[in-house]
């Protein structure tokens, strides 16, 4: 298949098959951005070797220049080629790889990976995709990816092609559709780099699962470095003000509602969860606040969740969202 020129595939959405792959591995390997699907959500793809490409997610995205970017590989020999691999990656990597786990390892000294991609540290942020269609790109393209989610620099994560069309427009010349991610909330990500395993972003692995391989685990504190994506104190933000552990709700309101028993009042509703299942509500965190964002209204009012299994990851990113702009 001969390659169309970037501006007549600009905003193209495709359903993946050996065209959209062939088209997509092109635009990568000539140093495009491509979006494609991932069990946790929609990532912003670049050729994580090409110093002009990673910088374009930047460009992209609006991200700041300070914020790391995770790796994607196709397997975890293909990591290994590029940071060094301990013990703990090693026993993680069994349990949970291909999944939603970020390993943030130190870099080879040989490594070809963009130094942007480390936002200047020692160390690099990386991961093995599970989905079909991002390993599949991974496979196309021959080459590890770069890429954080797929919307402009501290709004709600993509967890649908549309999402990433409406954040980002033309700005991405090829989106991979994949439907709804299974996940809906970014990977974990946990520090293997110094003397003790540290949570850096909670996500779709718990604590507990971690710590049922390694022991304990720390996490990081509020004041700690910026080492993997998602550690920003605004970020995931609707344009909307958010207002946490809601337990009433005014009629000029969105309700962000869990649980079987939703506040009454709101002028518009969405339940992450009528039945309280966890699972459900972080794959449905994100498409609500999207769908709730749409809405000329004061504010999205937001019920509490259990500071529990999932409900940390999804506190964490509700929390984010909330948090004061700059």
């Amino acid at each position: 298949m001969s390659q169309e020129p970037t501006h007549r595939l600009a905003g193209r959405i495709l359903t993946p098959d050996a065209e959209a792959y062939r088209a997509a591995a092109d635009l990568l390997q000539a140093g495009e951005v491509v979006a494609f699907p991932t069990e946790t959500v929609y990532g912003l793809g670049a050729d994580a070797t090409n110093d002009r490409a990673v910088a374009r997610i930047f460009e992209t995205k609006g991200r700041p220049s300070f914020n790391p970017l995770i790796v994607h590989f196709e397997t975890l020999e293909a990591a290994a080629r590029e940071v060094e691999i301990n013990p703990w990656a090693e026993a993680l990597a069994e349990a949970f790889w291909p999944g939603p786990l970020t390993l943030v390892l130190p870099r080879k000294a040989d490594s070809r990976i963009s130094l942007l991609c480390s936002a200047g540290l020692p160390s690099l942020a990386v991961r093995v995709p599970r989905h079909e269609i991002g390993q599949n790109l991974l496979h196309a393209v021959q080459r590890p990816l770069a890429a954080p989610s797929a919307n402009a620099s501290g709004r709600i994560s993509p967890t649908s092609a549309i999402h990433v069309a409406a954040s980002l427009g033309e700005r991405v010349p090829l989106i991979l559709d994949g439907g709804a991610c299974e996940v809906g909330l970014e990977s974990t990500v946990i520090d293997l780099s110094g003397p003790r395993p540290v949570i850096l972003r909670p996500g779709g692995i718990t604590r507990a699962q971690l710590e049922a391989v390694l022991g304990t685990v720390d996490e990081a504190t509020a004041d700690s470095d910026i080492k993997s994506p998602g550690m920003m104190t605004s970020h995931y933000a609707p344009s909307l003000p958010i207002r946490l552990g809601a337990t009433s709700v005014n009629a000029n309101e969105a309700l962000l509602a869990f649980g079987p028993k939703p506040l009454e009042g709101a002028a518009v509703t969405v339940n992450l969860s009528a039945s309280g299942d966890l699972t459900e509500a972080a794959a449905s965190l994100f498409n609500h606040l999207h769908r709730l964002d749409r809405e000329k209204l004061a504010g999205i009012a937001v019920m509490p969740v259990p500071e529990q299994g999932l409900g940390i990851a999804i506190n964490d990113r509700l929390a984010r969202a909330a948090a004061p702009r700059h």
